[in-house]
């Protein structure tokens, strides 16, 4: 989906596919693709009908498979974290793409998006929320064990408190995730509270992922210790799979304002 001056705003993307006898001519670029440099099979979000009204109308997905010609990839990227993730640019010039390769029918491709969307941002939520109960736990073991002025780390009330306020962000979140999750399994409209999930669980794991750094002192910034590592990688929850910001647009919207 993502394009280099198109991010959230999927509607106004520019990669525009031209149907040609039996094949789509695929032009245009992608960047941010996870899994862009390993994959065999790509959907491609992209315009079949670039003067469609409203602009979402004219978005269509195609499946473009790793020798299409005209296919080719751009630089691995180098991110500050998920160093093991591969992220990726791709490129189509007049790439041809068989006509059977369109996913469902023309033009649905943004309702299909939207509808998986939900899921995708639910994943999210929970890979956060997941994150924030690991690093807690870590972070227990660590200042318990840990020695400074005599005791463990664990006796300072400044400790305790930090420890104690994360422990109950994080029951929270997952009392509301758990409804949440047995509510989208049973089918209901969750849409709303996706939104708030995604956002609420993956800012609060960047701010436990800093508190459980600090309470690791020097430590905690040195890469043997899994904690350096979470503090790079959770940052971006709050930016993929619709940025936090949108989240919040969509919660607006739903409850009227």
């Amino acid at each position: 989906m993502t394009e280099p001056g198109t991010g959230s705003d999927l509607a106004n993307i520019k990669t525009t596919a031209v149907l040609d006898g039996d094949h789509y001519i695929l032009n245009g670029q992608k960047t941010f693709i996870t899994n862009g440099i390993l994959s065999d099979l790509i959907i491609v979000a992209c315009k079949t009908d670039p003067k469609a009204n409203p602009k979402h109308k004219g978005v269509s997905l195609l499946a473009v498979e790793r020798d299409a010609p005209g296919f080719s990839r751009g630089r691995k990227l180098n991110k500050v974290g998920l160093h093991c993730q591969d992220t990726a640019e791709l490129i189509f010039e007049d790439c041809r793409v068989p006509k059977e390769n369109l996913l469902g029918e023309e033009g649905k491709g943004f309702v299909y998006l939207m509808e998986k969307l939900q899921q995708e941002r639910l994943l999210v939520a929970i890979a956060a929320q997941v994150a924030s109960e690991v690093m807690l736990k870590q972070t227990i073991d660590y200042v318990k064990s840990r020695e400074a002025f005599g005791k463990p780390v664990s006796k300072f009330q400044n400790t305790q408190f930090k420890i104690v306020e994360m422990a109950t962000e994080i029951e929270m979140g997952r009392a509301f995730l758990d409804q949440l999750i047995a509510e989208h399994i049973e089918g209901k409209e969750v849409v709303t509270k996706v939104s708030m999930a995604k956002w609420k669980l993956t800012d609060s794991a960047r701010k436990i992922s800093a508190e459980c750094m600090q309470l690791h002192g020097g430590y905690g910034y040195m890469e043997e210790y899994e904690i350096a590592r979470r503090f790079r990688d959770i940052p971006v929850a709050s930016i993929y799979a619709g940025t936090n910001e949108i989240m919040k647009t969509i919660i607006a919207k739903n409850l009227g304002l």
